[in-house]
């Protein structure tokens, strides 16, 4: 009965006229920031910062918070319609998602994201409310040596998701470690491979890759191709709804992309983007039902999957900073900067001691995805 009068307290909060606007500005700036690809929720919410200073601390954290899992919903508008990935944790969503669209499916496609996503938004945020404080002890329990097994199996994940030569997957792996070594030691605060460039000092951004590697090899690709032949998306998006047979084949995705999204986004370091590779590897494994279309094809799991993993991720990367203080991405840090600016310090002392924020905030995720779905769709 707790967490019912709790959840009545938190909704009574997030439904007032000022609570509801900000989720809304939220929700909308997050979408369009998805969808604008290389500049992300991390940039976002950081400029918007000190715009925070004059509104009250729950409205504050409500609109910064709609940005964060608003963007995991926009970025798949662009993944699917031209093969540009909005937002990093969209980039898997790429491969099937844009042969759908080729294929003149793209309308299902964008409402298999979209729906995949709310589920996943609403189940992510019914674990943060009844699960927060038990599931935080469980990542409390990874060490050193569990974060090195989890990198191992991200890399062997890698893997198996690529098609084709095994040799050029692992060299493309190696790539991706030797790039990951541009920036600056964490140790010791040497910069490493800048060679004296100030931008490389901070590394080699994913997204910056992502987009060189998936939307500008695209563009060029198309350009140089006869104006006759190049691919360009001038009809409207048509037939919205999935058929009886999508439906029946994304049920299980979907299901199995939360379930990981929700489990990995409680990881510091995991969220939204790890949660979506694992989601899409996992489809990748399970066995193709008679007649369905092959991964990299134009398969519907493997856009309803990564986007469902992705949105639960991110709802529950809440749970270590609201239930500790403990930011698990640099989202999560930059929300521990918002509450500090509130005078609010992020911890378990947040749901004792300020319980209309934390409810609050928790209420607001319910509506936000709401918004959200009727936004994208």
């Amino acid at each position: 009965m707790d967490l019912i009068s709790n959840l009545s307290l938190g909704f009574g909060v997030a439904f007032t006229p000022i609570n509801l606007l900000y989720a809304f500005i939220g929700c909308l700036l997050g979408t369009l920031i998805g969808v604008l690809p290389g500049v992300g929720p991390v940039a976002t919410i950081a400029m918007l910062l000190p715009a925070t200073y004059a509104l009250p601390p729950v409205s504050a954290l409500i609109m910064l918070a709609g940005i964060y899992y608003g963007a995991q919903y926009g970025g798949s508008t662009t993944a699917i319609l031209v093969n540009l990935p909005g937002e990093s944790s969209s980039v898997v969503t790429v491969i099937d998602g844009y042969q759908m669209a080729r294929q003149g499916r793209a309308g299902p496609a964008l409402a298999a994201a979209g729906l995949g996503s709310f589920f996943a938004g609403c189940v992510g945020t019914l674990i943060l409310a009844g699960f927060a404080a038990p599931l935080t002890e469980v990542a409390f329990k990874f060490g050193p040596a569990e974060y090195f097994s989890l990198m191992v199996l991200g890399l062997i994940g890698a893997v198996v998701l690529a098609s084709g030569s095994l040799v050029k997957a692992i060299a493309m792996i190696v790539l991706g470690l030797l790039l990951g070594l541009v920036g600056t030691d964490v140790n010791s605060g040497v910069a490493r491979f800048s060679f004296d460039i100030p931008e490389l000092t901070d590394g080699i951004g994913f997204i910056t890759l992502a987009m060189g590697v998936f939307g500008y090899g695209e563009i060029i690709a198309n350009l140089g191709k006869s104006e006759e032949h190049r691919e360009v998306f001038t009809n409207k998006v048509q037939g919205l709804m999935p058929t009886k047979q999508d439906f029946k084949r994304m049920l299980p995705a979907v299901m199995r992309g939360t379930a990981l999204g929700s489990a990995l986004g409680i990881l510091p370091g995991g969220g939204a983007l790890l949660s979506a590779f694992a989601a899409y590897t996992v489809e990748k494994k399970t066995k193709l039902q008679p007649g369905e279309v092959p991964f990299g094809k134009g398969n519907i799991r493997g856009v309803t999957a990564p986007e469902s993993a992705n949105n639960a991720g991110s709802q529950t990367s809440f749970i270590p900073l609201l239930t500790l203080g403990i930011p698990p991405n640099a989202v999560m840090a930059l929300m521990v900067g918002a509450m500090t600016i509130h005078n609010i310090q992020p911890g378990p002392q947040v749901m004792t001691s300020n319980p209309q924020l934390f409810w609050g905030l928790i209420a607001s995720m319910w509506i936000g995805n709401a918004m959200l779905v009727i936004l994208n769709l």
